[in-house]
């Protein structure tokens, strides 16, 4: 069978079409992997082998045929489960829309199936994407292939988790606080946030409007480029996508960083809870680049220490609004007995509802409501216009900028769980680039001197600066050489 595992998109798609193997073995490869390893790790809600195996059908009668094949090919991808796609269930990982049937397409798994890739199922998450550990799923965590007591990180958990254990070669999640890069960190897969706007998030469940984008997972930079490739562009059911025209993001991905401008955020190292070997981590990082040509220097983000205090403001008021679709009667489930419609709402959302998603939305409707509005909603957004302008003054002196992704490498399961403010802490350094908008991309820089687990760095771009953020991530990738490989897929290989 095939190791999918040894093999990235470029050569699975190459491979095919070579007639070395075919769409319907990798596909059957992927499933198997997902059978041996997902008891294990949780990384799926759902697998979805009839849609994988239709669409490797229609790659291999396109071989027969000889038609040039699309850039994704037979590629195995996983989805973030509040991803729309006909024939699977979206659930957010929450009670409340267990067994929600999928009526139509998120517009970023459209284009990712239109270039060919193999859809083998729906990946674990917090519930509605609300959390850093993807603890808070209604269906049980979802485990670290590099420790199964460990977390993966969250609100993307499964999407990372999946990659990392080789059950997918692409996975899509979505990130409105740090939601792919750090699970990305935690465990040592490559994880892209593109500018927002960059891709579409129609078809995605919201979660913050204002924040929300949708990005790739994979094991190496390259693959991330494609991926980006095949589902940016402006979508006409997405009013804050943006048309720009559409880019080959591969094209300068290994031109070096020779005369790159690099941003080490001092403040950001010196933040609460940075653990000592990520600080050692990202400054051999800076290293690194330096060893490569680029000219390092430092820089200052002083608003950015009021990113963690406004995006738990910002966030949880945009889902307060989002979410009050979700009351028993449009969607989901439906409480039994209720006195009246009042009563059906309380009912059917404290049955559907789990603890940190009444804590959010909770938080927001507070922060929006008569007499705070001024006080919390509108201090927020200040707050965010300075953190824009921080970076936009960084960024007049550098081309890229860096951070750890996360403070910490993976943390165990029910470490945190009952210390709200120190699992909101997992994001301090991701936040800002949300608030901001900006790009950024989570790539492993090494394993922990203590821990002996990944630690992910984290490269800020400007917006719409995804090619020149690929290529410093391309650089390092290619100068650390870092084996993505954890102990649960050694096993399997022997």
């Amino acid at each position: 069978m095939i190791d999918l595992s040894r093999l990235t998109a470029t050569q699975i798609r190459d491979g095919i079409a070579d007639k070395l193997f075919t769409a319907r073995e990798v596909a059957e490869a992927a499933l198997g992997r997902i059978e041996a390893l997902d008891g294990q790790v949780h990384a799926f809600n759902q697998v979805t082998a009839e849609l994988a195996y239709a669409a490797a059908e229609r790659i291999d009668d396109a071989v027969a045929s000889g038609v040039v094949l699309p850039v994704l090919a037979g590629v195995p991808v996983a989805l973030k489960d509040n991803m729309n796609l006909v024939g699977t269930r979206t659930t957010c990982s929450a009670a409340i829309l267990e067994g929600h049937e999928s009526v139509y397409d998120c517009t970023a798994v459209h284009r990712l199936l239109e270039a060919g890739a193999l859809p083998v199922g729906k990946c674990n998450m917090d519930e509605f994407a609300f959390g850093s550990s993807t603890e808070n799923s209604a269906f049980g965590p979802t485990r670290n292939p590099w420790d199964l007591d460990r977390v993966p990180g969250g609100s993307s958990g499964g999407s990372a988790a999946a990659v990392a254990a080789g059950m997918a070669t692409l996975t899509l999640g979505s990130d409105t606080g740090g939601s792919i890069r750090q699970p990305g960190a935690l465990t040592g897969t490559v994880a892209l946030k593109p500018t927002y706007g960059r891709v579409s998030r129609y078809g995605c469940v919201a979660f913050a409007s204002s924040l929300d984008q949708i990005g790739p997972f994979a094991k190496t930079v390259e693959e991330c480029a494609v991926a980006l490739g095949a589902i940016s562009g402006k979508d006409p059911m997405d009013a804050t996508s943006v048309d720009r025209p559409a880019e080959d993001f591969t094209a300068a991905l290994h031109e070096g960083v020779r005369g790159l401008r690099v941003g080490v955020v001092t403040d950001l190292l010196e933040a609460e809870g940075c653990s000592a070997e990520v600080r050692d981590s990202i400054s051999a990082a800076a290293e690194v680049f330096a060893s490569l040509g680029a000219e390092v220097g430092e820089v200052e983000l002083p608003s950015t220490a009021h990113g963690l205090s406004a995006y738990y403001v910002i966030g949880p008021a945009e889902a307060s609004s989002n979410l009050a679709r979700f009351d028993g009667i449009r969607y989901g489930r439906r409480a039994e007995e209720a006195e009246d419609v009042l009563d059906l709402y309380m009912r059917s959302r404290a049955e559907g509802f789990g603890p940190e998603t009444i804590r959010r939305v909770m938080l927001g409707t507070y922060a929006l409501s008569a007499g705070y509005y001024d006080a919390y909603y509108g201090q927020a957004q200040k707050a965010r216009t300075l953190i824009k302008r921080d970076f936009e003054t960084a960024f007049s002196r550098f081309d890229v900028l860096l951070t750890p992704t996360a403070p910490t490498t993976a943390f165990r399961i029910g470490e945190k769980s009952s210390d709200p403010l120190s699992m909101y802490l997992s994001d301090i350094y991701t936040i800002p680039v949300n608030l901001a908008g900006n790009c950024a991309i989570s790539v492993p820089s090494g394993l922990g001197a203590e821990t002996g687990l990944p630690i992910g760095l984290q490269i800020i771009g400007t917006h719409f600066a995804e090619a020149v953020v690929l290529r410093a991530a391309a650089a390092f990738e290619a100068a650390v050489g870092f084996d993505p490989t954890p102990p649960l897929v050694r096993e399997v290989q022997g």
